[in-house]
């Protein structure tokens, strides 16, 4: 027995020690909890890890992701993630994979040959991929994840824990696109604006904005505004055009006055032709459109509007706002705070000592950052880039990200953003903390070896909470959502050649001998057949019933669901698989599974009894008025006690039943002929 080893025998078992080696595991994602998992497993002893990440490594990950070094950067983070963890444990076999999760050749079948899954990702959609998929494999999955100080891991297995998808989850934060477009009132629309609208617009493909608009429309947004943003669009082209030139304007440099075209159309024009809606700022202050050259100059005094047109001076505070000493001539300089002259504050000399993406920039320095940005990406654009997208590790896009928000800020009186907070607002990032990426990365490897002896009792949804009294949190499994669209579908796997089937060969071939399975005898009759959101056929729509599946665009790795109309049976999820390798070419272009599926019947939740009408009241012997309130109850009516003159020879039988008849139709019914009402002109007493 080797020293390497010895820990963990012991710990473990020889038993399941002994099974790890040969223990085939999918960890998906090389990130900040992928590397620390990584480096767990394979020290633990698993032998056989297949590593799969889309993503390049940047500068930004080396701080907590420490199987990557800045020789790495630019490179396969699965690839280096692999090589690096190999030297770990020479024994192991690690298996990278540079691509996407969602290709095809990742079906059903590939999740198949593994025994576990492991999930490291950082994306809502890659998450619930793998999760449906290990549903319809039926091998057991660690879900994960981690947001500062706090994380979670969850085990997931088909039939004993819920599913990922069990509890919803909330919606991504958006944002009208009135809102964005012309009446920002935070940092982050401006934010959003600059990032996904004007840098698309200025650099992006030259895509008709037209549709985006459309929608809006008919969302009910406020048409005044959108044919304004007709109009701004239009206008965009132009200013596409001049940033992509060869030929000075004006006798300026080429980009320096692409620039300055820029800036007067976005911060100048646009904002006036804004201002000319009135109606628009009936309710809310107006913005000011700002002056290229006065801000140059430092003569430019923002000022803000009130509601009844007087204008309000806006105060310098810290060179964040006005800041007219606080300029300089380069974008470089601007960022490490060399702007700062006699003039400027001390308080803003002070703050431009700090770190060059933490200080706060003053109206001037953003827009000489503006400019020099602008510059920047025009001249790659006239080097052979066709486009140039948001990318928060690229300092010339998110230099212009920042510099455009906070300009557009300023316009509409509104706090401006460091350098730093704008890359994490615009780069959507959340901060990321290696100790607790080490946590939770130990917590899976705890509940990996849990589900692999088998020892669901154990199994725990752990939570890493940011409380120092019980910093861990582990919670029972609680069982699947009987009303889940995921794991309470029915699964199967169908071969074929999508290019040879139609839709109605697949469905029929799944359904019409449905119930010839043990323990079946009906199954669903009218369907609707679904690609995830695409309705491909319904009981009373059948066009594409003899189009292939190539020709739907259902492939390798997708899924059909088959659902019921009535809701009488579970969903059916067809997965599609390729033919096997030496499959005859004259062979079948469809193998349906054996035993074909048998969904479950739906428990459609039972009717509520209605309750029975209250008794009367017998105070005054009159019934009550069809008004007066009632409490309704579930359980039925409490007898009345029996007085010694409920048993003389005079009582009248009768049942309860019986008794609420007679009531409905008028009558009262009295527990004895000694029994008497009150005197009633309505109330007729019959013997």
């Amino acid at each position: 027995m080797s020293g390497r080893t010895i820990h963990a025998r012991a710990i473990l078992g020889q038993e399941l020690y002994g099974r790890l080696p040969n223990t085939k595991v999918l960890l998906v994602g090389a990130g900040g909890i992928g590397c620390e998992l990584l480096k767990n497993i394979v020290l633990t002893g698993f032998g056989d890890i297949t590593l799969l990440d889309l993503d390049t490594i940047d500068l930004s990950n080396l701080n907590r992701q420490f199987l990557f070094r800045k020789k790495d950067i630019k490179q396969s983070k699965a690839l280096v993630a692999a090589r690096t963890a190999s030297a770990f444990n020479p024994n192991v076999r690690i298996t990278p994979i540079h691509g996407n999760i969602k290709e095809p050749q990742f079906d059903v079948a590939w999740f198949r040959g593994f025994d576990i899954v492991l999930n490291a990702l950082d994306n809502l959609d890659a998450r619930r991929h793998v999760n449906k998929m290990c549903m319809a494999a039926n091998v057991p999955l660690v879900e994960s994840g981690t947001a500062g100080y706090l994380g979670q891991v969850q085990p997931i297995l088909k039939d004993r824990a819920e599913c990922f998808d069990c509890v919803p989850k909330p919606t991504p934060k958006t944002f009208p696109v009135c809102t964005i477009r012309s009446t920002p009132s935070q940092p982050i629309h401006c934010i959003v604006w600059a990032k996904s609208y004007l840098m698309p617009q200025l650099f992006g493909e030259d895509e008709d904005s037209g549709g985006e608009l459309d929608e809006a429309e008919k969302q009910g947004e406020n048409a005044g505004e959108i044919a304004a943003l007709r109009k701004e669009a239009q206008a965009f082209k132009a200013v596409r055009a001049a940033l992509r030139s060869t030929q000075a304007d004006d006798g300026a440099s080429t980009s320096s006055g692409a620039a300055q075209i820029v800036f007067n159309k976005v911060f100048h024009a646009d904002i006036l032709n804004l201002l000319s809606m009135a109606d628009m700022w009936r309710s809310r202050a107006p913005p000011t459109p700002l002056d290229f050259d006065a801000i140059r100059a430092g003569s430019f005094v923002l000022a803000r509007q009130t509601q009844n047109g007087t204008a309000v001076p806006v105060p310098t505070t810290n060179g964040q706002v006005n800041g007219t000493g606080g300029g300089s001539t380069s974008a470089e300089r601007t960022l490490n705070g060399g702007g700062a002259t006699s003039s400027t504050p001390p308080t803003a000399a002070a703050s431009s000592t700090g770190l060059k993406d933490q200080r706060a920039l003053s109206l001037q320095d953003n827009l000489e950052l503006f400019v020099s940005s602008t510059e920047r990406l025009s001249a790659r654009l006239r080097a052979g880039e066709d486009t140039i997208s948001f990318d928060k590790d690229d300092d010339d896009t998110l230099d212009f990200v920042t510099a455009s928000a906070n300009l557009r800020s300023a316009a509409y009186g509104i706090p401006g953003k460091s350098r730093w907070e704008i890359k994490e607002m615009a780069g959507n990032i959340i901060p990321a903390i290696a100790t607790t990426n080490a946590i939770i990365a130990g917590l899976i490897v705890l509940q990996a070896l849990h589900l692999l002896r088998k020892s669901y009792t154990a199994l725990r949804n752990v939570h890493v909470q940011f409380k120092p009294s019980m910093p861990l949190s582990a919670i029972a499994m609680c069982t699947p959502n009987p009303t889940c669209g995921v794991c309470r579908d029915t699964y199967t796997e169908v071969l074929c050649d999508p290019a040879r089937v139609t839709l109605k060969e697949l469905v029929d071939g799944i359904l019409d001998r449905l119930g010839e399975g043990e323990g079946s005898n009906e199954g669903p009759v009218e369907v609707s057949v679904y690609e995830d959101k695409r309705v491909l056929s319904d009981p009373d729509w059948d066009d594409n019933d003899a189009r292939t599946l190539e020709s739907l665009n259902v492939t390798r790795g997708k899924f059909l669901a088959i659902v019921d109309e009535e809701g009488d049976f579970a969903t059916i999820q067809v997965a599609i698989g390729a033919l096997p390798p030496h499959h005859p070419t004259d062979g079948p272009a469809l193998i349906l599974p054996s035993p074909l599926p048998a969904p479950p019947r739906r428990e459609k939740p039972r009717p509520k009894t209605p309750s029975p009408p209250p008794p009367p009241v017998l105070a005054g012997k009159k019934r009550a008025a069809p008004d007066d309130e009632v409490v309704e109850v579930d359980a039925p009516f409490a007898k009345r006690a029996r007085t010694a003159g409920d048993v003389s020879a005079g009582a009248i039988p009768f049942t309860p039943s019986k008794k609420r008849r007679l009531e409905e139709d008028g009558l009262i019914m009295l527990e004895s002929a000694e029994e008497k009402i009150e005197e009633d002109p309505d109330v007729i007493e019959i013997d």
